[in-house]
């Protein structure tokens, strides 16, 4: 995980100038005045009890300045309500957040579940989930432990925040603390690293992460880097779709095939723990939000027909305009289709614009591209949900079995009723 890591950190400068168009002008700057000489009569003070340090700080400058409208289609609006509630809840923790977003049904309406603000505050309300980011897991673990010990089981509270970062990192690198009541509501939250997160945007490297943030989100705490790796990842489930698509499809098909990514794999939708219904019920109500996600990306790729006020889309699928999205795939994903491609035909070495036309032009890639997500999701999305029984506890993993039981019957209830 580390080497992902510091190759994803060497990588995002590079995203950065291609990302952006501005260029740094250098001027000669004159040295500082020398400071004043401290008087030997005034008291110092005292170094026992130091001022406490920014949330923040960086020993150098990791990235260029974003523009301001870069990766504009991320912030995605919500109500009043739910933003200060949502703002509230994370400002709560004293310990320090450098990104922090909040998903799912309880955040944006899905069908089944009703509007965010009608059902909240309700005892049969969404759990509110977020996802924070940190710099320091062990550190950060241990104020969070002081501050708030009821979100940890006991035994995790026995242990120390040692053994909280060293469970953290197994599988996806995430630690979740579910059924926590804060500000009136029951909330979930998983902590990882901003290099676990960013490795995983750039490379999917898991889809754990990822696969998430392909879906509308609400952004709470914000993070230049983040945001720069965040528009890879949606460009990147943009193309990864388009590729699984026919010429010609509507907007719900394509906002259908990028929420199903982080899905296909994932143990859960197969045992009962599940609605499958999930996907049909996220889209049908959030078509908006996915739009504005993904619509001006989507005019910056060749081959591609969106109008302004179109719900159908058209491409070019011949092989080259296939293998132009291809080429641009996350490592994680494009080194296993090289793998697939071995054997099948003259080595990429031999000649590589013949290689790239033949796997673009395999009528089996749509196929190819899902058994291979599949293998990316299902070791990581298997460790996690073994993982739950670690962070919550017996107690609490019965009781959020039991919910997802219920959420996969109630799917297979109006799955039933619809066929």
């Amino acid at each position: 995980m580390i080497s992902t890591a510091r190759s994803s950190s060497r990588r995002v400068p590079s995203l950065a100038r291609a990302l952006t168009t501005e260029s740094a002008t250098h001027t000669h700057i004159p040295p500082p005045p020398l400071p004043p000489k401290p008087d030997a009569n005034k008291a110092r003070p005292s170094r026992l009890h130091p001022r406490p340090r920014p949330a923040v700080q960086h020993h150098r400058q990791a990235l260029p300045t974003l523009p301001p409208s870069f990766g504009r289609n991320q912030l995605l609006p919500v109500s009043n309500s739910t933003r200060a509630l949502l703002e509230d809840i994370v400002a709560s923790f004293d310990a320090p957040i450098r990104y922090a977003f909040a998903y799912g049904s309880g955040v944006f309406e899905q069908s089944g579940y009703g509007s965010p603000e009608r059902k909240v505050n309700a005892a049969d309300g969404p759990m509110l989930d977020f996802i924070f980011a940190v710099t320091h897991p062990d550190h950060w673990h241990s104020i969070n432990m002081h501050q708030h010990p009821s979100h940890y089981p006991l035994h995790a509270r026995a242990l120390g925040s040692s053994f909280v970062s060293k469970v953290q990192e197994y599988g996806p690198g995430l630690w979740f603390n579910t059924f926590v009541p804060m500000k009136g509501v029951n909330i979930k939250y998983g902590v990882t690293t901003v290099d676990t997160l960013c490795a995983d945007l750039l490379n999917w490297r898991t889809l754990y992460l990822a696969g998430r943030m392909h879906k509308p989100l609400r952004i709470i705490k914000d993070d230049a880097r983040v945001r720069l790796t965040q528009q890879v990842n949606l460009a990147s489930a943009l193309r990864t779709a388009l590729l699984s698509l026919p010429s010609s499809f509507t907007q719900r098909q394509l906002f259908s095939t990028i929420a199903g990514i982080s899905y296909a794999g994932d143990p859960r939708m197969v045992l009962p723990a599940e609605n499958r219904g999930k996907v049909e019920n996220m889209v049908a109500k959030q078509e908006e939000q996915f739009r504005e996600l993904y619509w001006r990306l989507a005019q910056g790729l060749p081959g591609v027909r969106w109008g302004v006020n179109s719900g159908q889309i058209e491409q070019d699928t011949s092989a080259h305009a296939r293998a132009a999205h291809l080429k641009k795939l996350p490592e994680g994903l494009l080194s296993r289709v090289h793998e697939r491609a071995e054997g099948r035909g003259p080595p990429r070495e031999a000649d590589e614009s013949a290689y790239w036309l033949r796997v673009a032009g395999d009528e089996h890639l749509p196929q190819i591209l899902h058994a291979e997500m599949s293998k990316v999701v299902r070791y990581p999305a298997t460790v996690q949900s073994l993982k739950g029984i670690v962070s919550a506890g017996v107690g609490k993993s019965m009781r959020y079995t039991t919910a997802k039981v219920g959420k996969w019957w109630k799917g297979s209830s109006a799955s039933s009723t619809s066929s």
